[in-house]
Parts: structure tokens; sequence; C-alpha cells
């Protein structure tokens, strides 16, 4: 799988770093008519059957992305005056038929049911975070009693939350509130983007204080969720708001930024056959030096890295070694990897240990994971959280044996590439159960088994 910056849950170095599913649906050029239609066909269908079907922009200019509450998706391309749906983020076709009518008709012909885009309360606002000025929009039900409400904390995507995010449709259709919100940096809020996780999580405090702000009696158990990078900022800005009631973290790690190097790294060896624990070991003094030189910005390392180099180079498994960033770095020059450092300039919580955080924070928090993640090898959070909840921490932590970053399913295709077919079914319901209830539901949700459930 080609990973990709963007969906990463830091951005050290982006050298011969390429696109993939989990990041920006790829480019495509779309006409003058796709592009202006998109964003009036965005929004939450009821379609005759009962079913919502969400229809998302995406990052690529003129396409668009539906879901259902499964998991399944498709990516709605327009061509010859037609959406054109195909299989999740492939280019197989699905054989699903999407139209549209005009955008002030609010309809849509889905799998040959009919359906009606569906109106919610929505409030637009500018909010100030951590020395910025911050834009938002709360969403919620139409109706005038109380409803669990959930701000959505970034992961660490470049583009606007507030534009590109479609929980804000999907929850809202299934009885919860949803603020969302445009991360610093981005779409249309001020300063300038980072990944500093204590700026983050104070932007994403002044997030929930908003959102119970506009919502006022409107606002029930209010809480955040975070995937990906957001589940380093999630809980870390519970413990700063003492309003916040809950904590949802998907695809996240209970390890410091460091780590999803490393454990990709030895995620990687096990796939190319040298799993046994004295070369693990070695590969781990290669990460931790390649660690150092994406953690000083290139300032410290390089002799703990030419010391590794000269030991382990001629070994068999030294070209196996990929993880985020250290197969980049030994594959390059000292000054090619300074040069692309020094483009990067993004402010980064390297030094971040969540650990503390997860030990005291007294809002419940439920923890969904892949168990075949290559972005965030979870085998390491798995056991940290089993042992949060073992220790008496309300957390209750869910396991997709199958799925990928993104909690998506996948299949491998000819050249051993991971396709990325549908989110996992059971993961957004799994969700919708707990913040609404606090508990999970008594039903499955798809193939997702139970880690630890707080006590």
């Amino acid at each position: 799988m080609n990973r990709s910056i963007l969906y990463r849950h830091v951005l050290p170095i982006a050298l011969l770093a390429s696109g993939s599913a989990l990041a920006a649906e790829p480019a495509a050029k779309a006409p003058d008519p796709a592009a202006a239609q998109a964003q009036c066909h965005t929004g939450a269908y009821r379609l005759d059957d009962d079913r919502v079907v969400d229809v998302a922009r995406t990052s690529a200019a003129g396409v668009l992305r539906w879901r259902l509450l499964d998991g399944s998706t498709g990516k709605l391309v327009y061509k010859d005056g037609a959406w054109t749906s195909t299989r999740g983020w492939t280019d197989q076709a699905d054989g699903v038929a999407v139209s549209f009518g005009d955008c002030a008709d609010g309809r849509i012909r889905y799998a040959g049911h009919d359906g009606r885009k569906l109106k919610f309360d929505v409030t637009e606002t500018r909010f100030k975070g951590n020395g910025v000025d911050l834009r938002g929009r709360l969403v919620l039900p139409p109706g005038e009693g109380p409803v669990p409400l959930v701000v959505l904390v970034h992961g660490s995507e470049n583009y606007s939350g507030v534009d590109m995010y479609h929980l804000q449709n999907l929850f809202p259709a299934n009885g919860v509130g949803v603020f969302v919100y445009d991360k610093r940096g981005t779409g249309g809020s001020t300063g300038k983007y980072n990944q500093n996780f204590y700026q983050l999580s104070d932007d994403a405090a002044a997030a929930l204080r908003e959102a119970k702000r506009l919502a006022g009696p409107r606002a029930g158990r209010t809480g955040f969720q975070g995937g990906s990078q957001g589940g380093w900022v999630a809980p870390l800005a519970a413990s700063k708001e003492p309003q916040a009631e809950f904590v949802v973290v998907g695809f996240g790690l209970a390890d410091g930024v460091l780590a999803e190097d490393r454990d990709q790294v030895a995620m990687d060896l096990r796939a190319a056959g040298f799993g046994d624990a004295q070369t693990l070991a070695k590969a781990r003094e290669v990460s931790d030096a390649t660690g150092l030189i994406a953690s000083s910005d290139g300032q410290r390392g390089w002799k703990e890295l030419d010391a590794v180099r000269a030991k382990y180079a001629a070994q068999p498994w030294w070209k196996a070694l990929k993880g985020e960033y250290t197969g980049l770095v030994i594959n390059h020059t000292r000054a090619e990897v300074l040069a692309e450092l020094a483009k990067q300039d993004v402010d980064v919580s390297w030094d971040y240990d969540p650990m503390p955080v997860l030990r005291s924070l007294p809002v419940p928090e439920l923890w969904i994971l892949g168990g075949s993640d290559v972005e965030a090898p979870s085998d390491e959070t798995q056991k940290r959280l089993i042992g949060l909840a073992g220790e008496g921490r309300p957390i209750t932590s869910m396991l997709f044996p199958q799925a990928d970053h993104g909690i998506l399913d996948f299949e491998v295709d000819a050249k051993g590439e991971r396709q990325h077919t549908r989110v996992a079914e059971g993961y957004f319901a799994m969700q919708l159960d707990w913040i609404k209830h606090g508990k999970l539901g008594g039903q499955p949700y798809g193939k997702a088994k139970v880690l630890a459930e707080a006590k």
C-alpha cells in the first residue's frame, strides 16, 4: 500500500510518498457541470425504504462519495451527463445507479429507490481558539428536545472539516447533533496549520464550549469524536474541558508519535518474513535513529544512523525496512532528507505521551481499532487499553480484526496492494449507540470483537 502523508498521524517526511485511499480521493478532472452541482447535492437523504444515504464532497473537485449506515460506500464521478459509482475507494464499477434532481429539488435516485434530502437545524459560527479565529458549524436534528452532541476532532488532514466531514449529516440523520469546525490554518480558520496537540486540544475544547453555547437547552450528552491523530487530541481536549462527558476514538494510538513508525517497521518486517525477536530488536535500533532525525528536524540522529547502517546494512532484512519514514530516510542522502524536512515546516508534538491523560481522564471513552491497520498498527495500543480497563479506567475498546486504518475493509489485488472496499459494517452503528446511550447495545457490530469493557 502506498502510504500518504495526508491521513498519517504526523507529517514527518514526504519523500517518495504517494496518495492512498485513506488520504485524498484520486485527483479527477470533473467537467464543470459536476463541479457546479457537487456542493448542492451534499447531505443526507431519506430513501423510500427508510434507509439514509449520505452524500459528501471529497478532496477532488466535483467528485462525491455516498455512504450508508452499514458502511457501504462508493465514489461518484460525473461523466457524459451522468454520475457513475465505483466500489469503495477502488475504480471497480459497483452497479449502483445514482442520480439527482435539480439543486433546488433535494432529491436523489439511489439504487432504484427515491429519496429526499433531510433538513437539519444548521448554525454557522466563528469562535476563538488558542490565539486563532475558527470557523464552525452546528448541525442538529430538527425538533426542540435535547439530543446527544458530538464535536468532531480532526485527524492530520489539511482541508476544511466544515466542507468535507460527512458525519455532520450522517449522525444528525440518526438522532445525534454534530459540531464541526475547520482546524487552524485550514478552510475558513486563521492561524498556521500544525500538529501541535497541545494547541489543537485547546481549539477542540473551545469548539465544545461553542457547541454547547449554540445548542443551549438542546445539548444533551456532549463529547468528542476523533479519528487517527484525533486519538491523541480528543482525550487531551477532554482533560481540559469540564463540560466534556465522553470521548470516542477511531483508529488512534495509545502510544507516542514515534511509536507509529516503529510499529510500522516491525509490521513490515514480519510481512517480509523477518519477524524473529532478534531481527525486530535490531530494527528498533534503526527506527530509534531515524526517529531522532525526524523529531529534531534533522539536527540529531545522523551519528546513530551511521552506526546502525554500519552494523546492519548488509543484513537481508535491511532492504525490507519501510515504516512511516524509516525506509525513506535510510534510502536517501542526508542532504535530500534535510531538504525535505526544511520544506515541511510543521510543528509536531513529538514529545507527547498519551498515557498520563488516559490514566487520569474520568470521562468514559470508546476506542475502536483495526486489527490490520498498516498506518497505525494497533497491537501495542490494544495491550495498553486492556491494561487501562483492568486498572478501572472507564475505557471500552473494540477491535475489527480485519480492518485497516479508517476501519476500512479491503481486498489485496494482484500487485499486493490493498483496495479499500467499504467502511466495516457496524462501525457507524457502534458509535451512534455509544454516543446516545453511553454503552453498546446487545446486537453484534459486524465482525467487531470486545477487547475490554469499562466496569
